[in-house]
């Protein structure tokens, strides 16, 4: 494919042999020719050596100049994406690349910078930062790399990649790839790229060809029993489970292991090596069932998942293009299952339109049928035991004797109700968990309609809240969906809930879940927006989420004339 030695090297370190689909498009075009490219390929598919390889192979590592930079939506893909550039180019000495991103010290990574980088992998805002304390030169790259755009996109991140953009010489090469090609995505292609070459593998816009999609409608408050009935369902079952929050990536992963399941969680609040232990087993196939929030399930590559479950379907729908990505990877089959209520029906409408293809409608498994599989597993298993005859000989005389009242059925119905019977007690007589009715979620025994897990970004009605004061408003370019972005990428945490939003023309206030305040208010510490330094402080008391809307407690207006007195003074 016209690599160096040193890179062919690296590959077969890395026990790779064939390339994939994109990478057999993609590589050969980068070296042979000066055309932008527009990759649009599913998750997992080896993106980051298709433009990783041939960036490296064209770096001239004679030169500290910044030679390429690739731009990635969250922290864990940018430090992903690091760590595979690095090993690609192992081999090839006095080549550095160095990773920048929010929530980490910018002092720290100012300095890796100026010891040299010809690679910068950087997530938007923290690379705006940068270049605002002159601190990036990114004059004369050669190459940009837009890693994942949809999401970047879906973050917010749009006037920073106008910015970063418009900051680097035309006569760069850009390289742009998408899991699927939204409006946002096509603008930037036809505002910032030369007549580029667009490379598809699969159908665009689509999930994988070998992934089923379906879905499972029931009450909200069903979702987790219905979990377990689909887990049940498929005794072999290794599978991704996605959450919308933290909190609750912790909370069902916590009642999988508490009920037996082959569990674990990986999310934001784990450090490098708990997480890489987690993975460790996952990997190995000691967890059967990973729950995760989507920032952090970025970069696992995992090519065996047999399931992907929304246990609650995306804000966005085009992230389940990303989750659904996660099976049916390396010519395997997979299933992507949702579990929905049916106020939710409409957005499976809009799934399908994405990615062409049927979301099929399942019952919910009963009781009796669950058992049925387990049994016929169970069978399946006995019958295909090894059989060691010369251990077990010395045993059979006696086991004999204490058979021989027995008869040959009797003995069958004892060793399948000896493994069988926990199955059988929990589901005696199991309630039928398909939602029909179209009407509210039944209540509970208080008479009170039984609550949903969490709406919107994971809030509860009850939650408590806590209002910030931010010295950028709608001069500075400030929308709420770029504050919500800024928010993300300071804190590396999609799964915070956030409040109420008010934007003023310098100014603005946001709420967010008051569990956590002082990480919000430590992520921004020394963070910059257009090169001005970002002011974040608590602007008054926690306040409370009362029918959906914010409740505030008269302060607002002090804390505007306390602003305006200080900026007069």
């Amino acid at each position: 494919m016209g690599l160096s030695p040193e890179l062919l090297r690296a590959v077969e370190a890395l026990g790779f042999t064939d390339p994939t689909p994109i990478q057999k498009e993609v590589i050969p075009r980068v070296l042979s020719s000066d055309n932008d490219i527009v990759g649009l390929a599913q998750t997992g598919t080896g993106k980051t050596a298709a433009f990783g390889l041939p960036v490296i192979e064209q770096v001239d590592t004679g030169s500290k100049t910044v030679q390429a930079l690739v731009l990635a939506p969250t922290r864990e893909l940018c430090i992903q994406i690091t760590k595979d550039l690095q090993e690609f180019s192992k081999y090839k000495k006095d080549l550095h690349v160095v990773p920048v991103y929010g929530g980490a010290s910018m002092e720290t990574q100012i300095r890796a910078l100026k010891r040299g980088a010809q690679i910068i992998v950087a997530t938007p805002g923290r690379m705006i930062d940068l270049i605002g304390r002159k601190a990036a030169n990114i004059s004369q790259i050669r190459t940009v790399v837009l890693d994942e755009a949809d999401e970047m996109l879906n973050m917010g991140f749009r006037e920073e990649i106008d910015r970063i953009l418009e900051s680097t010489p035309d006569e760069k090469r850009t390289l742009l790839f998408s899991a699927t090609m939204p409006k946002e995505v096509a603008r930037i292609a036809s505002s910032y790229m030369h007549n580029p070459v667009e490379i598809t593998v699969d159908r665009k816009n689509s999930g994988a060809r070998n992934v089923q999609h379906v879905y499972y409608q029931v009450h909200a408050s069903d979702r987790y029993p219905a979990l377990k009935r689909i887990a049940d369902m498929n005794p072999d079952i290794y599978s991704i489970v996605f959450c919308r929050t933290r909190r609750e990536t912790k909370d069902i992963a916590e009642k999988l292991i508490k009920d037996g399941y082959s569990a674990d969680a990986i999310h934001g609040e784990l450090s490098q090596s708990q997480r890489d232990h987690v993975m460790k087993r996952f990997r190995s196939k000691s967890i059967q069932m990973l729950v995760a929030t989507d920032v952090a399930a970025r970069g696992i590559d995992v090519d065996d998942v047999s399931h992907v479950i929304n246990y609650n379907l995306p804000e966005d729908v085009e992230v389940y293009t990303h989750r659904s990505g996660r099976t049916g990877r390396a010519g395997k089959s997979g299933v992507a299952v949702s579990i929905i209520h049916y106020r939710e029906k409409s957005r499976i409408s809009q799934i399908e339109k994405m990615i062409g293809k049927k979301v099929e409608r399942l019952p919910v498994p009963s009781g009796k049928e669950i058992c049925g599989r387990q049994l016929f597993k169970l069978i399946d298993r006995m019958e295909k035991a090894e059989v060691n005859e010369e251990q077990i000989a010395p045993f059979m005389d006696e086991v004999m004797q204490k058979l021989d009242g027995l008869s040959k059925e009797d003995i069958i119905k004892q060793f399948v109700s000896l493994e069988f019977n926990r199955f059988l007690e929990y589901y005696k007589n199991s309630p039928d968990l398909n939602d029909d009715s179209g009407r509210k979620s039944r209540r509970d025994g208080t008479g009170r309609s039984r609550s949903e897990e969490g709406s919107g970004r994971g809030r509860s009605r009850s939650s408590s809240y806590t209002r910030f004061f931010m010295n950028v408003g709608k001069k500075d370019g400030i929308i709420p969906t770029r504050l919500i972005g800024m928010i993300n990428e300071n804190t590396n945490d999609r799964d915070i809930s956030i409040g109420a939003i008010d934007i003023k023309d310098s100014f603005s206030f946001f709420e967010v879940d008051s569990s956590y305040s002082s990480q919000v208010l430590a992520a921004f510490e020394g963070s910059h927006h257009k090169g001005r330094s970002l002011r974040v402080a608590l602007a008054e008391a926690p306040t409370e989420k009362r029918n959906g809307n914010s409740h505030y407690r008269g302060k607002e207006k002090r804390d505007r004339m306390r602003h305006k007195r200080k900026r007069r003074s």
